[in-house]
């Protein structure tokens, strides 16, 4: 199966999208992804994939065949992430969406890191008053 690579629409709504986010420009990289199209079979499909990064995280966008898309944002191989929705008719709602969930998801990340080392640090008295400064 020969899926089409992105068109230099899609790439420009793709970029158009993530400067609205990130306020400045951010490179697109092509790339190709594996993907099991069908669950019933385990066969591989090579389709076409935008790449970035950004907040820490990676992102793909794949093109599926019919005008199709799948999104994925991970942290590294053990924290990969979905938007929960398998596939998009839209190339627009597929960024949108994935960065939107990776930025609830970063919130919440730096909340939980925020929680875990306030817990750890250690509790001063109320005779503490800080380094003496000269």
């Amino acid at each position: 199966m020969n899926i089409p690579d992105f068109t230099d629409t899609e790439r420009q709504l793709a970029s158009q999208i993530l400067l609205e986010r990130y306020s400045r420009l951010v490179p697109l990289q092509s790339a190709d992804v594996e993907l099991q199209l069908d669950p019933a079979s385990e066969q591989l499909t090579t389709c076409p994939a935008l790449y970035w990064s950004g907040l820490g995280a990676e992102f793909i966008v794949a093109k599926l065949p019919d005008q199709r898309f799948r999104c994925q944002f991970f942290y590294s191989a053990q924290e990969q992430f979905g938007t929960g929705r398998d596939v998009y008719d839209s190339l627009g709602d597929c960024v949108t969406t994935l960065l939107r969930l990776q930025a609830d998801h970063h919130a919440t990340r730096a909340a939980a890191l925020t929680e875990t080392l306030g817990t750890q640090a250690p509790k001063q008295d109320d005779d503490y008053h800080g380094p003496l400064l000269i």
